[in-house]
C-alpha cells in the first residue's frame, strides 16, 4: 500500500478496523498460549482479562487496549514461537491503532 493511500491513526481512524485488528491478534494468541507447554502465569491472568474484555461493567480495559498495553510482551511471545505472522499483524495494530 502507497503510504500516501494508508490510513493515518493521527488524522482519523476512519478506515482503519482497530476491532477486527485486535480481535485476529487475541485469535493468534490463543493459538500458543491454549498450548499448555507455551502459556505461563503472565499469560493465564492475560487470558482473564481478556475474557472480561468485551464486558464494560467488568473490564479494567478493552481488548484494544490491552493488546497496545502489552505489544512487547505479545511481540516477544510471536518471536520465541517464530511466528512472523502474528509479528507482522502486530506490527500493523500497533502503526495503525495503539
Amino acid at each position: 500500500m502507497d503510504s500516501i493511500e494508508a490510513p493515518d491513526r493521527y488524522v482519523s481512524f476512519k478506515g482503519i478496523d482497530c476491532e477486527g485488528n485486535s480481535r485476529r491478534i487475541i485469535e493468534r494468541l490463543y493459538m500458543h498460549i491454549d498450548d499448555p507447554a507455551k502459556t505461563n502465569a503472565f499469560w493465564e491472568r492475560f487470558r482473564t482479562k481478556l475474557a472480561v474484555a468485551d464486558d464494560p461493567l467488568k473490564r479494567q480495559a478493552d481488548g484494544l487496549c490491552l493488546l497496545c498495553s502489552n505489544i512487547y510482551y505479545l511481540a516477544d511471545l510471536f518471536e520465541e514461537h517464530d511466528d512472523e505472522e502474528g509479528l507482522a499483524m502486530l506490527r500493523r495494530l500497533e502503526d495503525e491503532c495503539c
